[in-house]
């Protein structure tokens, strides 16, 4: 190795040591290594130019982790500032509130953080203040005057607070006006956000306060997401609300199909008395419909059985030779749609489409990573966990399937089990620097999760 390569390798250490540091509230070996990383540039300007490869600083590594020491010397002896960006456009106030560290989000406002500073998506420090249910936090951050009706791209606070189920976070909102029928521009309102969340004390505040139970996103409206995940108390809330049983959706689906095509006996049973017939079933009744709808994904997956059998079908099957084209181009359709709607952050829509791709080619490893990926946009890690642990299952050596599922746990804050999922992801691809980066944040976030950081040991 070079001269040159080993002082480059040498700088890159120390610049690595200087951010744990900060990460970690050592001051003292900050203020050491901030001397050393000096080349006369005064230390203040080397501080704040000395940043990670998202162009984090200091200042968002010790915010992220609740420092408020290092902050404190950033911000009042070297005057740095207290709303430099990353490359995802968040603030230091955004890292912190993220992790719901109230006394340094405190401090950071004490000190000129603009409270309203929103990432590049949209996301404030509010919204993530709703997310987590910390309430001390967002009375504080609505104190300061942030708007309530603050837009993401996965929308208002309010729809975080309800895509997350956290009642007391809605509650808290409501009672600042914010906005029950708020929607996105895929339509989506924070009661659709509970109804996916399978919150039904989010459902009841919002209903209480005005929201509508008939929105629609994607083509689904509450009642058809409720039917699809069988939740019997939410599907009765939504009636009781003046839920329309009789809306179709894109598919031109009933609530009552969508739940029977997922063996949700229970809801069918409750739709059935205030659903009117659909016509072209030959026994209009609870088995009828239920018999119907399994039929048909049968048949489906026959199809698509029939046309991955390396041997090929036989001749009795022509039949289902001549739909086997068919039912694969309509995977296929259905996962452009899926894909479509996912750039344009319709999320549920995406999952919709997603899912008829699944029930056409249930071992399409990729739809379900893709439909993962649209859970956790939507906050819901328990739907994106089961859709990844059926993906790894179909592709266990895939890398992204690992992070996936990494990703999934880490929302649930299981992070013991996310850092697991992370690191055999990166044995099986050890240059794949996300999954190198998201496993040593899992074991970081692991650490201050169960008490165990070195700082808290007397630093």
């Amino acid at each position: 190795m070079s001269s040159d390569a080993s002082s480059a390798l040498a700088v890159r250490e120390k610049v690595k040591k200087f951010l744990d540091a900060a990460q970690k509230g050592k001051l003292e070996l900050f203020k050491k290594l901030a001397m050393q990383l000096d080349e006369g540039k005064g230390l203040a300007r080397t501080v704040a130019d000395v940043k990670d490869a998202n162009n984090r600083t200091a200042l968002h590594f010790a915010a992220r982790d609740g420092r408020t020491e290092v902050c404190k010397y950033l911000l009042e002896e070297l005057r740095l500032d207290a709303d430099v960006r990353d490359d995802d456009g968040e603030t230091p106030l955004i890292h912190a509130s993220r992790q719901g560290h109230f006394h340094t989000v405190n401090y950071l406002l004490e000190h000129g953080a603009d409270p309203s500073a929103s990432s590049e998506l949209g996301a404030t420090s509010l919204h993530h203040a709703a997310g987590l249910g910390d309430i001390e936090l967002l009375k504080l951050l609505l104190s300061k005057g942030v708007n309530v009706e603050s837009e993401s791209d996965a929308g208002t606070p309010l729809i975080w607070a309800a895509g997350h189920g956290q009642q007391d976070s809605v509650k808290v909102l409501l009672e600042h006006k914010a906005n029950p029928n708020a929607e996105t521009e895929d339509g989506i309102t924070p009661l659709l956000s509970a109804v996916a969340a399978g919150s039904l004390s989010c459902l009841q505040l919002l209903i209480e306060a005005g929201a509508s139970p008939n929105v629609q996103a994607g083509g689904a409206t509450p009642l058809h997401v409720a039917a699809d995940a069988g939740s019997k108390d939410i599907i009765n809330c939504l009636l009781n609300a003046g839920g329309d049983p009789n809306a179709f959706d894109e598919d031109n689906l009933k609530p009552i199909q969508v739940a029977a095509a997922r063996g949700n006996r229970v809801a069918v049973q409750i739709l059935f008395p205030v659903t009117t017939p659909v016509p072209n079933f030959s026994n209009w009744s609870v088995d009828g419909i239920i018999n119907f709808m399994e039929s048909q994904a049968n048949k489906e997956q026959e199809i698509t059985k029939k046309n991955d059998d390396p041997k090929g079908p036989t001749s009795a099957n022509s039949e289902i030779v001549e739909a086997a084209p068919e039912a694969k181009q309509k995977a296929l359709e259905a996962k452009s749609r899926g894909d479509d709607a996912f750039r344009r952050k319709a999320y549920l829509e995406a999952i919709d489409a997603y899912t008829q791709a699944i029930d056409l080619d249930p071992n399409e490893a990729n739809l379900l990573s893709n439909r993962s990926l649209c859970w956790i946009r939507l906050g819901q890690a328990e739907h994106a966990l089961a859709d990844a642990k059926v993906c790894r299952s179909l592709k266990p050596n895939w890398p992204k399937a690992c992070y996936r599922e990494g990703a999934a746990l880490r929302l649930l804050q299981r992070f013991d089990e996310a850092a697991n999922a992370f690191y055999e992801g990166v044995q099986l691809d050890p240059e794949n620097k996300e999954l190198v980066d998201a496993f040593r944040e899992a074991v970081e976030a692991g650490r201050k999760f169960h008490g165990t950081d070195e700082p808290k040991q007397g630093n």
